[in-house]
């Protein structure tokens, strides 16, 4: 943008700029939603939309899924509902609890389909360890006061990772078995 165009703006009615500034944020779904969250909702409601992620999680990790490669397209699915989840609320916190509580979910309710690594379950293995091993890269740089919020499940996220399909996978990255 030309400072022209900015000093255009700035000189413009306050009245003028409101309108422009509506059409504007119209435009932009996710800075609606994050305008809703901060200004209607006043940032008092990343606890219920944690939940509503997470029962829905478990509503689709109890159903039957064919293969792993039908079970992962639904994980991805919650991978980008937690992405937009961050995007609005700025909730670090909830981005580590909730892709946790993801594959959990899924390692305990569709645990026969991830068992074994075969050339079904091969793409699925290999984004669970990817996925697995970005998270362990978030909580790298995560406050350690918080660790112990996340010790146990996290323990047993690297359990499943190690004994299920993705243990060629974790061991070739390096995941570690244990943590922290």
């Amino acid at each position: 943008m030309s400072n022209e165009l900015k000093k255009a703006i700035v000189q413009l009615s306050q009245k003028e700029k409101d309108k422009l500034l509506l059409r504007l944020i119209g435009k932009d779904k996710n800075l609606v939603q994050r305008f809703e969250f901060e200004l209607i909702e006043h940032g008092d409601t990343i606890q219920p939309r944690r939940d509503d992620i997470k029962k829905r999680i478990l509503k689709v990790a109890q159903m039957t899924h064919d293969t792993p490669g039908w079970m992962m397209m639904d994980m991805r699915s919650f991978m980008g509902d937690i992405t937009q989840h961050v995007k609005i609320t700025k909730d670090k916190y909830g981005e580590i609890e909730l892709t946790i509580y993801l594959f959990l979910t899924f390692f305990e309710h569709q645990s026969p389909l991830l068992k074994v690594h075969n050339s079904r379950s091969d793409t699925c293995a290999e984004y669970i360890a990817k996925k697995t091993e970005a998270l362990l890269k978030k909580l790298a740089k995560f406050n350690p006061d918080y660790f112990v919020d996340f010790e146990r499940d996290m323990q047993r996220l690297l359990d499943y990772v190690h004994t299920h399909c993705p243990k060629n996978y974790a061991h070739t990255m390096g995941i570690p078995k244990i943590w922290p």
